[in-house]
């Protein structure tokens, strides 16, 4: 089921930029939760923009690594509001993001990347 293009992820990742740095304001975020999804926005265009994906030249970060990030990311997110004893609103939008981003990285193809791309295309032309 990982069916998810490398552009169309990357897409979504930087859709993730902006939604950490919306969130504290559209969803109410002060302190410390408003703080951590700041810098979660920082932290994630940094690895987006450090990843090698297929159009891009030479990066640090290959997409298994960056697989790997996204769910230890992931599973992080959803233990971090019991782990801040953060309630409401904060919990509610930390355990979504991170289902979210489990979801994502669940549907994703970090393997041959750049040989399933071409084969989607060709599929696509045929």
């Amino acid at each position: 089921m990982k069916r998810l293009p490398a552009s169309v992820h990357r897409s979504l990742d930087m859709l993730a930029v902006i939604c950490f740095l919306g969130a504290p304001i559209l969803v109410g975020l002060i302190g410390r939760p408003a703080m951590v999804s700041y810098a979660l926005a920082a932290i994630y265009v940094i690895v987006t923009l450090s990843t090698k994906f297929p159009d891009t030249r030479h990066r640090p970060l290959s997409l298994r690594v960056h697989g790997g990030i996204e769910l230890v990311g992931g599973i992080a997110l959803i233990a971090l509001p019991w782990l801040a004893g953060w309630n409401g609103t904060a919990r509610t939008y930390y355990v979504t993001a991170g289902i979210v981003l489990l979801i994502v990285w669940a549907v994703s193809n970090y393997g041959r990347q750049v040989g399933a791309e071409r084969g989607q295309k060709e599929k696509a032309r045929a």
